[in-house]
């Protein structure tokens, strides 16, 4: 997932100024038909309020729904702050705002760990020694949770983020306490009567083994096990990292996780890096293709929601990040550059998003 700490002020940067000047979406043009709402997360090119203004005024054109990546709060849970009050003044503005924008849903998904290296717990846990592991800790989260769903209200709301991910190459016993929280958080919310739809989110590329040498399908038994109180399943996908060219993906590869029973799908971020980065070999004409073969396989799937995480490219530079390897893996994922100029993909996108929503 490409929303760092370094980066969690962005969703708020625009709340005060984007609830005006989006016009509406253009009529479908075709017969084609798409199952599915499609949307963004607010994360602008770069920290400037005017710039992320003018983004999510240009991508709430093109979207009926919205995410809202959220990190758990937690050095201010651990110094006592109130989870309501965190919630209402750093959640509810934006929430608002998209709610005036008029999209058809907004989703929050909460991430309990460090959002861009799994293999670490979250920074502001790391930093003043303690673990998710703790009983404790996990009681925050039940909080937090719980305000999230009272205070914000989203019409789907996630309790963790790539747990098959994190079960593979997170700190020992991490994943443990993950399918220990998440599940009481779930029942916490039920018994204080929320009824929105919960799910957790799964890692795609890790399910399909194409972190491997060689490549074996891995499924997620073991998190439809572990989560079994999931209404949805969120898919997080960032395929070139294990493919060379969209066409290579496979016809399933969404459907296949919806697993038995079958659950609804949603695609919670993902996208095609538009650079060459490290051993990856990429372009703009590469990540246009994979706009394509997503909505393809979205329809194979029957999903329900596609996030393409970041609207725009990130200006590195701007927030003080060095072009490393990690970073730039997910730098370059927007449909726009960083002066909001259109890619390739953008069209393709406008295309999917003018289908009729059935």
């Amino acid at each position: 997932m490409p929303n760092s700490r370094v980066f969690r002020a962005l969703p708020l940067i625009a709340a005060a100024g984007i609830a005006c000047g989006a016009s509406s979406p253009a009529a479908p043009a075709a017969a084609a038909t798409r199952s599915y709402r499609m949307g963004f997360s607010n994360a602008p090119p770069a920290p400037d309020t005017a710039l992320a203004s003018r983004a999510v005024r240009l991508w709430a054109r093109r979207a009926d729904a919205a995410i809202m990546h959220v990190t758990v709060p937690w050095a201010a849970l651990l110094a006592g702050g109130s989870a309501d009050s965190l919630v209402r003044t750093d959640l509810l503005p934006l929430v608002n705002a998209y709610r005036a924008l008029g999209f058809s849903i907004v989703v929050i998904e909460t991430d309990v760990t460090d959002p861009i290296d799994r293999t670490r717990e979250a920074p502001e846990l790391t930093a003043a020694g303690r673990s998710i592991t703790e009983p404790a800790v996990q009681q925050l989260y039940r909080h937090y949770a719980v305000a999230v769903a009272a205070d914000a209200a989203p019409d789907y709301l996630g309790l963790a983020s790539e747990t098959n991910l994190i079960r593979a190459v997170g700190p020992a016993g991490v994943y443990a306490a993950i399918a220990q929280m998440a599940p009481a958080a779930a029942a916490d919310l039920r018994a204080a009567g929320h009824t929105m739809p919960l799910y957790v989110s799964v890692q795609v590329e890790q399910a399909w083994g194409r972190f491997d040498p060689t490549p074996t399908f891995l499924g997620i038994d073991i998190d439809r096990r572990d989560f079994a109180f999931i209404d949805a399943l969120g898919l997080s996908t960032y395929p070139y990292q294990g493919f060379t060219t969209p066409s290579q993906v496979p016809p399933d590869y969404f459907a296949r996780l919806a697993g038995t029973p079958p659950v609804p799908v949603l695609v919670t971020e993902g996208g095609w890096n538009s650079i060459s980065y490290g051993t990856v070999v990429s372009s703009p004409s590469d990540e246009a293709q994979w706009i394509d073969r997503a909505a393809a396989l979205l329809d194979s799937a029957h999903a329900i929601a596609w996030f393409q995480l970041n609207f725009t490219d990130l200006n590195l530079a701007a927030f003080g990040q060095s072009p490393n390897t990690m970073v730039l893996a997910f730098a370059d994922l927007g449909l726009v550059d960083t002066t909001l100029s259109p890619k390739p993909a953008l069209a393709r996108w406008d295309s999917i998003y003018a289908r009729q929503r059935r």
